[in-house]
């Protein structure tokens, strides 16, 4: 198998990750017999001190003509100052929105190991294996009108959050048909108790579900479900939600497991997907050599399991990751007492060691 990837390391800690990503990747291709071409451009924060802008054609055309996109990470201080529409998180929403990638799958699948990482007791989180399902592409990150106006006393900001019946639609059939690999059971996620766009959301959610008979569905509003997921997380297999409840609810699971560093995603839909760890660009340690990069590797397990179909090889990174693990080996972020603290590139080398191993 032979494919095209492009990669986006972006700012702040992603061109430490991106790297052992691609070796990573580079390694179990050629163990499996596939190649892999990588071409970089840029996005985000170093786009716009290139260019003047955040997501430039160049970029926007190579992700368009490739197989499948890596992204680091975008966005940092430098750039907090600049217009709204030139910053770099806008490269995110136009690439989510030009590749048409209307679902986001961010899992939060607990390390054994990492356990006594997370702040909640052992035998709350030990064993949870929880997957988001967020649209992408609508909700109140996209919907019109929105703006900032002056008026008599100030000013008045102001979003829109709209959704309609095939947006809809095709994200809850992403989770039905998810769920149905899985445990066979889906949560819908709305606030149809105040919100006229959740009451569609919650309608069309239980018309979609007519023909997924054998997947099991639940509804909870979005302020039941942020305490659930703490209170009792292994209740949940498969969440399914908007975009800006999605948003954040996948990063307090993200946390269920004791690290934002550890967690991959994976925006898909289109012919092209995109895969990134679902942590921030992370300024603050940026060029320490402190990063963990398992986020970043497991989006490269993703995307040869989303994309490419590649299933066996994807369980061999993940494999690897578990591996590393159990050894002891721990990036600043999940340090343990009695553990091995490894940088970023050493924890890229352990793993690419253990690739394929015993």
């Amino acid at each position: 198998m032979k494919k095209k990837i492009a990669v986006l390391a972006g700012d702040g800690i992603g061109p430490e990750i991106v790297p052992a990503a691609i070796n990573v990747l580079e390694a179990i291709g050629a163990q499996c017999g596939h190649s892999f071409e990588f071409t970089s451009a840029l996005v985000g924060g170093q786009a716009i001190d290139a260019t003047g802008w955040p997501l430039p054609d160049e970029t926007l055309n190579l992700a368009k003509t490739s197989d499948a996109v890596l992204l680091g990470a975008v966005g940092g201080p430098k750039w907090e100052g600049l217009d709204y529409e030139r910053r770099p998180e806008r490269a995110l929403l136009g690439l989510r929105e030009k590749l048409g990638l209307f679902a986001n799958l961010r899992p939060a699948k607990l390390y054994s190991e990492l356990a006594d990482a997370s702040t909640l007791k052992r035998e709350v989180i030990d064993g949870i294996d929880v997957l988001v399902v967020r649209e992408l592409t609508g909700g109140i990150y996209f919907g019109k009108p929105k703006g900032i106006e002056a008026t008599a006393t100030g000013h008045r900001g102001f979003n829109t959050e709209v959704y309609t019946t095939e947006e809809i639609t095709r994200i809850a059939k992403v989770a039905f048909e998810t769920a149905r690999k899985r445990r066979k059971l889906v949560h819908s996620i709305d606030k149809a108790n105040v919100l006229e766009s959740s009451e569609l959301w919650r309608k069309v959610v239980i018309e979609v579900h007519k023909d997924y008979q054998d997947v099991e569905l639940k509804h909870m509003y979005v302020d039941n479900c942020a305490m659930q997921l703490i209170r009792n997380p292994k209740q949940f297999d498969v969440i399914v939600t908007t975009n800006l409840f999605g948003d954040i609810l996948s990063d307090e699971a993200a946390m269920l497991t004791g690290s934002i560093g550890m967690l991959p995603s994976a925006s898909v839909g289109s012919e092209v997907g995109m895969y990134e760890p679902i942590h921030g660009s992370a300024p603050d340690i940026a060029g320490k050599d402190m990063a963990n990069p398992i986020g970043m590797i497991a989006s490269g397990a993703m995307m040869l399991r989303y994309s490419f179909d590649l299933v066996k090889e994807a369980d061999l990174i993940e494999e690897s990751i578990q591996k590393v693990l159990a050894q002891g080996y721990r990036t600043k972020d999940i340090e343990a007492p009695g553990t091995k603290l490894v940088g970023t590139k050493e924890m890229g080398e352990l793993i690419l060691k253990n690739l394929g191993q015993e």
